[in-house]
């Protein structure tokens, strides 16, 4: 949907890399190798965003790195269209009704790095997790989204080092 909204593919890109993972920052040629994009169509939008207020960028050594602008008017917004554009607003809340007490959810992988994937890795905590449930849930959500959804499922007591890239979709940061 929203490829017919922006036809830029590049501004498309950028938007979902920097709007998933507000976390991140990143330089002029990474991204342009990360999208296999030309580093010429990826400067002139990340000009645009930085022009915009969008992003915000900084000199770290040589190279220019660039980061969303959490203090954006409309960040919250854009994020959430970002989370509607890959259907995870849709897995959170399927999740949250029935399955169990989540203390956290985190997106981690390709998706927590912003970029588009056909596979949503997700990691659990809390108690009394239905994993039968989430099994069904996962299920139907595959369809909705025409994508595979990978769930780690760990207790609250338990200690959890869950590897970066990752988003904290659902709960508090400790």
């Amino acid at each position: 949907m929203l490829d017919t909204l922006i036809q830029s593919k590049t501004r498309l890109k950028l938007l979902l890399r920097f709007f998933l993972n507000p976390e991140s920052s990143a330089y002029l040629r990474g991204l342009a190798q990360e999208f296999d994009e030309s580093t010429n169509s990826v400067r002139i939008e990340l000009n645009r965003f930085e022009e915009a207020g969008l992003i915000e960028g900084h000199k770290e050594g040589n190279k220019k790195m660039y980061k969303v602008n959490t203090k954006f008017p409309m960040f919250s917004e854009l994020q959430n269209i970002a989370f509607k554009h890959f259907g995870i607003d849709k897995i959170i809340e399927q999740i949250l009704d029935k399955l169990g007490e989540l203390d956290k959810v985190y997106l981690i992988g390709d998706l927590a790095r912003g970029l588009d994937t056909n596979i949503i890795d997700i990691v659990l905590i809390g108690e009394n997790i239905d994993t039968s449930y989430l099994s069904k849930l996962v299920a139907k959500a595959e369809d909705l989204l025409g994508k595979k959804i990978r769930t780690l499922v760990y207790n609250s007591d338990e200690e959890v080092e869950i590897e970066s890239p990752k988003l904290l979709i659902y709960g508090e940061v400790s």
